[in-house]
């Protein structure tokens, strides 16, 4: 599979739409022409699709590629058809161009050239997962439960083709303060808002003592709140959502403790799955990395890696900048260098089992 072929590719899932949890004729189409132009042999668990490049020998380690075919919805404010690839000069505007169909291509075309090379010394897995942009139970996470045990992944998403060593994980933590309602003309009743105020200022003013030398200071934000049914009215709830993007110096009941024990509101966290993730410096494949002369970072930005309980890293295609925007685009340059880097970084890799 050529940079040419990965490019008209992209083109054709670009132009069908797949919004998370939409994704089945995104699938579909993909899966066939794995199947048909590629002569793979592909397994679907939903609309997540895998493929093994070799015969597997439960005496390797595995390495896992993946990426995701969901896109966010399109901006009203696309100037382009955001579900037509449409090519200017070197740049392919469409949804999903560089989030992360550009990553999906490249992965596939480095995985197609890899599985006809001599076999490596690892078990090679592409897994093309959905529901990413949402977190959803029925993309990766169950993609996983249909695979074997995991000792690396590399995660397509648009960096540069920098690699993220860390990446922060979150936890949405819904609070309400109570109070009691009473009019607001006379000195009765118990103001939730002003609980709520109280609240807040502590969430902007507080910094959690353990800091990560990648990923920094755990962010606190409050996003949203609600209080209140009409002007003379002492609110008696007030409802406001706080964003914890974690790092792994804390896990999210640490966090959740330190912040009911400064707080008022009642707590309640939607969910504790979104981990965050890490790789040793020391480790083969961040060396094979750094030897190609590209940099690391630590990633604010989340991907699927806060779902996968084993090492990996997150490399790729575009610019993260360009995600979630109008007129979103990739550079045909950038999935040719994509292609060429992932077969260099992964031709002749050799990494460790892990032990969990």
């Amino acid at each position: 599979m050529t940079h040419t072929n990965a490019i008209e590719l992209l083109k054709q899932l670009v132009a069908i739409p797949s919004i998370s949890r939409e994704e089945g004729a995104k699938a579909d189409f993909l899966q066939k022409y794995m199947q048909e132009t590629l002569s793979m042999h592909v397994q679907r668990v939903g609309n997540n699709l895998y493929s093994h490049a070799f015969d597997f020998d439960v005496a390797k380690p595995t390495i896992l590629l993946n990426s995701h075919i969901d896109t966010v919805k399109a901006h009203a404010n696309w100037t382009y058809n955001p579900f037509a690839a449409t090519q200017v000069d070197q740049c392919i505007y469409g949804l999903g161009s560089n989030d992360a169909h550009a990553s999906v291509v490249s992965l596939l075309a480095a995985f197609d050239t890899l599985r006809s090379m001599p076999q490596q010394s690892y078990n090679l897995i592409l897994g093309i997962s959905c529901e990413e942009e949402v977190s959803g139970k029925n993309g990766v996470e169950w993609l996983l439960t249909q695979l074997p045990a995991i000792d690396l992944a590399i995660v397509g998403e648009p960096t540069g083709l920098e690699m993220a060593i860390a990446e922060k994980g979150l936890m949405v933590v819904d609070c309400v303060a109570h109070g009691k309602a009473g009019h607001a003309a006379r000195n009765e009743g118990d103001n939730a808002l002003y609980k709520a105020v109280k609240d807040i200022a502590w969430c902007m003013d507080y910094a959690f003592p353990k800091v990560s030398e990648q990923l920094g200071p755990v962010k606190l934000t409050v996003t949203m709140i609600e209080a209140g049914s009409q002007h003379n009215v002492i609110p008696d709830t007030c409802k406001f959502t706080a964003d914890v993007r974690l790092t792994e110096c804390y896990t999210h009941q640490e966090i959740l403790d330190i912040m009911q024990a400064n707080m008022q509101a009642e707590l309640t966290p939607r969910s504790m799955r979104l981990r965050a993730s890490g790789i040793a410096k020391e480790h083969p494949v961040v060396q094979q990395h750094l030897s190609m002369k590209r940099g690391v970072f630590g990633s604010a930005t989340m991907s699927d890696q806060a779902l996968m309980p084993f090492p990996s890293v997150k490399v790729g295609p575009g610019d993260s900048a360009r995600s979630h925007t109008a007129n979103e685009y990739i550079m045909e340059s950038e999935i040719q260098q994509a292609i060429a880097y992932y077969v260099e970084l992964l031709n002749g890799l050799q990494i460790p089992k892990y032990n969990k």
